[in-house]
């Protein structure tokens, strides 16, 4: 047997290991979004429950494996090289594109992924193998069945899981209502017993089904008792919850919501263990079932892989490595916290952030929503609107918990997702996990009325965005999967070495690409700071950090333009579009949050701070606007300045560094006395400024300067003057906002 093939298995092998790290950071969102989202716990606890699940689904699984060996095509009809080939270029698929979306932090099916690969490189080997026979028709390759089930459950599942979740979400909230501690210690053992019935019903039906370690007799059992068992389970559950919560004063919610973490964690490790290994297990096995073959003096040029089709075991050792890897990802992986706080962001009650940007069809829905809700409100009794706003009341300030929702609505995302996917699993229809506990988790957020007016528009943008990329893993997934069988048919063995070039070059810059993500994304998480001083101290410094940067970047476009260096001009525009667009999210998203975590007498320092915000953004505005034109005035091979335009400009330049060198010094000592000195260098600034305008216009009138140069220097000494007077007035707002500083009044 050529060397070649024992190489394909070894690179299925690392692809597998790969495709679960890239996978467990996609799909741990959809086990860990309510606990996290709800705080129910320490993180390192809710990752310590997660794993045990993941650990007993792991070795529970092998079930499922059929379905990257003969799910969607025919091995019958393909030859041992044709197969070998088809599984290559579904794990290179698989590996990118799950990496994708975990660069940007969006949710996808590992399931539809990894049927749509398998049908895209099963279609385009079977096309290869009869445009070269010039027999057969694709029907014959193909499972086409099979995939028309799957797309339609994925339609169905959507709008099922969303129904559900908002209905149950609704009623639930009814009950309990935000200020739930009263109502939940009389209905609190009947409710937790109850999402805890349906947890164990998902954990036998969704994450056992198929198990390697229990018998098909055991399995046959429980699913003909399964209504005593449920019953019984109801009433164990209700009666140790209340003994729990009466006795021994545990807050059982919480019970309930880690109990659920671990079930999910199970059932998607024991059955979507076959999205990330499952490939490489059929890979070994075709390779395996050929070894056999030449080992007994048979020929493997046209042997047949119909062998794939009979039922296997999975070896447990590989499942318990698998298992390792999926831990692994959970705790170090930091796209997988990319793709939960997206998730969870889209849920959260409170108002903040936003990740997304209203469309015009997410604007057409809430205006389509507010009418409806007009119409319901003029036929519905006024009090019975008066009793339901009263149970959605929300909590005040002083009551809401450090959490993006409370225990009730986590409890009903895990016991709704669990119960709609061991129903869809008992019914045999292929749901997928990420779909149904997304649009749980999105249709429980509406019906607690987290989307109000002035959230809706993103976060139901946000849903639509998501849910497009479901579809488009699909498209993708087909369409990626099968260029490549395509290549790795026609390119043999140098397309082999460049599959995986591609796969390493990729991951390697989907890294890059993520750590500029989140480096752009980061800002001052104002929770962490406990006091007014905290809050001031850490705005001051980032002031001083951002004096920093202006006077690099200002120095820097000049020098750029002297030697017309296009690459530093680049490089400094980019620096500066950065730091505009921190101070633009710092002006859109940090304001409010901070002047709510200021007191309620620090009307002065909450002032201050918002004028130190809006003069560093329009700061922000001009010195980008500089360094934009000068690029493009490079990039575009216009002449250069003249000396004598050169010498100017220095000048100029020498004194606005000047004043923002004093700034700097003024800043890190703390001492703001120097500010009426400050102000004489602005007015020698804009005396400057007017002369040199002077001189421009006069090179203008006697044609010494083309238009292009000219528009250029006037924009620079124009911008200038805008940051300078901008900059006296965000001196003598950071002095006022650190005199502000009770701590500094009293140390003083």
């Amino acid at each position: 047997m050529d060397t070649i093939y024992i190489v394909i298995v070894l690179v299925l092998l690392g692809l597998a290991a790969l495709d679960l790290y890239v996978g467990v950071a996609n799909d741990a969102v959809n086990f860990l979004n309510s606990a996290i989202g709800s705080k129910v716990a320490p993180l390192w606890v809710i990752l310590t429950v997660a794993s045990g699940g993941v650990i007993i689904g792991s070795i529970f699984s092998s079930g499922m494996m059929e379905i990257a060996r003969s799910g969607v095509f025919y091995p019958g009809k393909f030859t041992f090289n044709d197969i070998m080939l088809l599984f290559l270029a579904v794990m290179v698929t698989d590996v990118i594109l799950l990496d994708v979306f975990n660069t940007f932090g969006m949710p996808t099916s590992t399931t539809v992924s990894l049927v749509f690969e398998l049908l895209g490189a099963g279609v385009a080997v079977a096309l290869v193998n009869i445009w070269q026979s010039d027999t057969g028709v694709l029907l014959d390759y193909i499972n086409s069945g099979k995939t028309l089930t799957i797309i339609s459950a994925i339609l169905v599942s959507v709008v099922v899981a969303f129904i559900f979740g908002s209905t149950i979400m609704y009623f639930t909230r009814m009950l309990f209502s935000f200020r739930y501690k009263k109502t939940f210690k009389y209905f609190g053992a009947f409710w937790t017993g109850l999402s805890l019935t349906a947890i164990t019903y998902f954990a036998i039906f969704k994450g056992l089904k198929g198990s390697s370690l229990i018998s098909q007799d055991v399995y046959s059992y429980l699913n003909e008792n399964t209504l005593m068992l449920l019953f019984y389970s109801f009433i164990f559950w209700t009666l140790l919850m209340g003994i729990m919560q009466h006795l021994f004063k545990v807050n059982i919610l919480k019970f309930n919501i880690l109990a659920g973490t671990a079930s999910l964690a199970l059932a998607f490790a024991s059955n979507d263990l076959v999205n990330f290994i499952g490939v490489f297990m059929a890979g070994l096995g075709a390779y395996e079932i050929a070894t056999g073959v030449v080992a007994s003096g048979g020929s493997i040029e046209n042997l047949t892989m119909e062998k794939l089709s009979e039922p296997v075991v999975a070896d447990w050792r590989y499942l318990l490595g698998a298992a390792v890897v999926m831990i692994l990802a959970l705790w170090f992986s930091k796209k997988a916290r990319s793709v939960t706080k997206t998730e969870v962001n889209l849920s959260r009650q409170s108002e903040g952030t936003e990740s997304f940007s209203s469309t015009a069809a997410s604007r057409s829905l809430v205006r389509g929503a507010m009418n409806m809700s007009k119409v319901v409100s003029v036929i519905t009794p006024q009090k019975v609107l008066d009793f339901i706003d009263s149970r959605f009341e929300p909590l005040k300030e002083e009551e809401k918990e450090d959490s993006s929702f409370d225990l009730i609505r986590a409890s009903v995302n895990l016991s709704v997702a669990t119960l709609l996917i061991s129903l869809g699993t008992s019914l045999k229809l292929p749901l997928s996990t990420t779909y149904v506990t997304f649009m749980v988790a999105m249709s429980s957020s509406l019906a607690d009325r987290a989307w109000g007016r002035e959230s809706a528009v993103y976060r139901i943008s946000g849903v639509l965005t998501v849910i497009s990329g479901w579809f488009l893993t699909a498209i993708v997934a087909f369409t990626v999967s099968a260029g490549v069988a395509f290549a790795l048919m026609y390119g043999g063995v140098y397309a082999i070495i460049g599959s995986i070039g591609l796969v390493v070059f990729l991951f390697i810059q989907f890294a890059i690409i993520h750590k500029k993500r989140e480096a752009k994304q980061e800002s001052i998480d104002l929770n962490e700071f406990k006091t007014e001083h905290d809050i001031i101290v850490e705005c001051t410094h980032e002031i001083e950090q951002s004096v920093d940067n202006i006077i690099e970047i200002y120095q820097g476009v000049l020098n750029g333009l002297f030697s017309e260096d296009r690459k530093a001009l680049n490089k400094l525009y980019k620096k500066a579009d950065e730091f505009h667009g921190r101070s633009k999210r710092r002006r859109l998203n940090d304001v409010l949050p901070t002047i709510q975590k200021l007191e309620h007498q620090s009307l002065d320092t909450a002032q201050y701070y918002v004028q130190a915000v809006d003069y560093f953004y329009e700061i922000s505005v001009s010195l980008r606007f500089i360094t934009e034109s000068s690029y493009k005035f490079i990039d575009n091979a216009h002449e250069g300045f003249s000396k004598e335009q050169i010498e100017d400009l220095k000048l100029l330049g020498a004194e606005f560094i000047a004043v923002y060198s004093d700034f700097n010094e003024m800043i890190q000592k703390n001492d703001y006395s120097g500010l009426a000195i400050i102000k004489e260098r602005r007015a020698i600034l804009l005396d400057l400024y007017s002369e040199l305008m002077k001189k421009q216009i006069k090179r203008t009138k006697e044609k010494e300067s083309g238009s292009r140069n000219t528009i250029l220097y006037l924009n620079i000494l124009n911008e200038t003057k805008e940051i300078a007077m901008k900059s006296v007035n965000l001196m003598r707002a950071q002095m006022n906002l650190y005199n502000s500083d009770d701590y500094v009044k009293i140390m003083s």
